[in-house]
């Protein structure tokens, strides 16, 4: 093994800080992760990693040579790609919201798998907030506003939302006709999963974003329950439109207040600020952004 793939053994330890899952990570044996690091530590007389029997974790020369390792490897990558001119290949990990990956993702995947022969897909669903590093994640696709600015990405995309209610919801409490009906409402409140707060209701109006918060009984921290709360009639709900396009056709969901709809929500695909972007993960935002350019009708600027 030559010192760039020791290396990249290393950094998988280092971020997953497990030595059994960065074996699994790259498909190499347990033990050789294991006499791998120990030849590094003696041939550059400095202890790297401290192992307990709970978790392993930098040194401070680790850190250290953490840090010049990642670099180096972005480099090398980057250098292949430009003069060999090769296509991306190797294990690719991302992490997706449920509905976009069920709805976006998963259609249009084996277009993309059969254009990228040699890139190894590990797709995982979560609406949480993910530690990219600690999990070993290179991107994540997420909608909705930019919160953890040790984050860096590019947006994708703008998804148009509609704010709905069910016929039984309308019929109990009236069809609000402007903002200060909405007093005598109900929403059903979903839980930011980075604030663990209620999200307002926003809607534009004159082009200014104007919050409510109608009164709640219920809150839910998930995409699909926050659609089958508004279905079942337990308040007013604010979702991206093609979620709930099959609803509105069916008359399950209406829409309400439409001449003041909310503000279309981003989508983006994030990946560690302090990392060069690999070309895995390149081809594959490129991709994502084509599938939504042409799902909602728009391109991007590349940011």
């Amino acid at each position: 093994m030559d010192r760039f793939q020791e290396m990249q053994v290393f950094v998988r330890i280092a971020e997953r800080r497990s030595f059994s899952q960065a074996a699994e990570d790259l498909r190499i044996p347990r033990a050789t992760v294991t006499n791998l690091v120990k030849r590094m530590e003696k041939r550059l007389g400095a202890r790297l990693l401290e192992r307990t029997t709970r978790q392993v974790r930098l040194t401070h020369d680790g850190e250290t040579y953490y840090q010049r390792c990642v670099r180096l490897l972005a480099d090398l990558e980057e250098a292949d790609g430009a003069f060999l001119n090769t296509a991306p290949k190797g294990l690719l990990r991302v992490n997706a919201q449920g509905t976009l990956a069920k709805y976006f993702v998963m259609p249009g995947l084996p277009g993309f798998l059969e254009r990228y022969p040699d890139i190894v897909l590990h797709l995982g669903e979560d609406d949480r907030l993910v530690d990219l590093v600690r999990e070993g994640v290179d991107c994540v696709l997420r909608s909705g506003a930019l919160q953890d600015s040790s984050l860096a990405g590019r947006q994708i995309a703008l998804m148009p939302q509609v704010t709905v209610a069910s016929p039984a919801y309308l019929a109990r409490f009236g069809v609000p006709a402007s903002l200060d009906d909405l007093a005598a409402h109900r929403a059903v409140d979903y839980i930011s999963s980075a604030t663990g707060r209620a999200l307002p209701l926003d809607f534009m109006v004159d082009g200014r974003n104007v919050t409510a918060r109608p009164a709640s009984v219920v809150s839910v921290s998930g995409a699909e329950l926050y659609t089958s709360a508004a279905l079942a009639g337990l308040g007013l709900a604010q979702v991206p439109r093609y979620r709930v396009e099959r609803e509105l056709a069916a008359g399950h969901l209406r829409i309400v207040l439409p001449a003041m709809p909310p503000a279309p929500m981003p989508v983006s695909v994030l990946y560690p600020q302090n990392r060069q972007v690999s070309a895995r993960v390149r081809v594959f935002t490129q991709w994502l952004a084509q599938v939504f350019a042409t799902a909602f009708d728009q391109t991007m600027p590349v940011r």
